[in-house]
């Protein structure tokens, strides 16, 4: 029999969960349910994907602590997530954000001695019981300046892209966007292979 503690558990899970599919179903607000992204830990790729088609693929990094969703660890959360919000869609390339918000100081790529969020946030809703707090965690896509660090580990826990891929990633896709935290290979996913067959040349690098 399931203890008073456990029942509990889930219905507060099942609440959050309800509350944040209402929150994403915002008047007025586009609803993707075609896009998704697979972004793969081992291959620091993401790749993009319409109704199970590769679209096109980018390099990212994910944490350099590794994986997980315990607050305060700043890992990457594994698993099904969605996009809940898009922020800054017209702001320049290399607008620096603070708390989401933009500062109006602009940053060149690789810029000295500098790490801030920039150009673009796609903020994180987890939609599983191990990632339920992704987005009280402000786990994000967004831009770095930071471009040569890109394919190596390199983030406190959230997806960074390079501006000019951030904002093209934005532009593709919508709120409610799925996005999958993987720890294999994308090549070892179906969109994957057939991205390698498309191009295996550039398998899952931007252009």
């Amino acid at each position: 029999m399931m203890s008073r503690a456990r029942i509990l558990r889930r219905l507060g899970f099942s609440l959050a969960a309800l509350i944040g599919s209402l929150l994403l179903c915002q008047c007025g607000t586009h609803f993707d349910t075609h896009t998704k992204m697979i972004v793969s830990v081992r291959d620091q790729q993401l790749l993009l994907t319409r109704d199970g088609a590769p679209i096109k693929a980018y390099k990212v990094s994910t944490s350099k602590f590794g994986l997980g969703s315990n607050s305060g660890s700043n890992r990457t959360p594994i698993g099904e997530l969605v996009v809940a919000r898009k922020i800054g869609g017209s702001s320049p390339k290399g607008m620096v954000f603070k708390s989401r918000r933009p500062t109006g100081e602009i940053l060149k790529p690789n810029a000295p001695g500098r790490d801030p969020i920039v150009s673009r946030i796609l903020w994180l809703h987890g939609k599983e019981w191990q990632n339920r707090n992704t987005f009280r965690r402000c786990i994000y896509i967004h831009g770095t300046p930071e471009e040569w660090r890109l394919g190596t580990p390199a983030s406190y826990g959230c997806i960074r892209m390079s501006s000019n891929d951030v904002i093209d990633l934005y532009k593709r896709i919508g709120v409610g966007a799925e996005v999958q935290v993987i720890r294999g290979s994308l090549k070892e996913t179906p969109a994957g292979q057939l991205y390698a067959g498309i191009a295996p040349s550039r398998m899952a690098v931007s252009p």
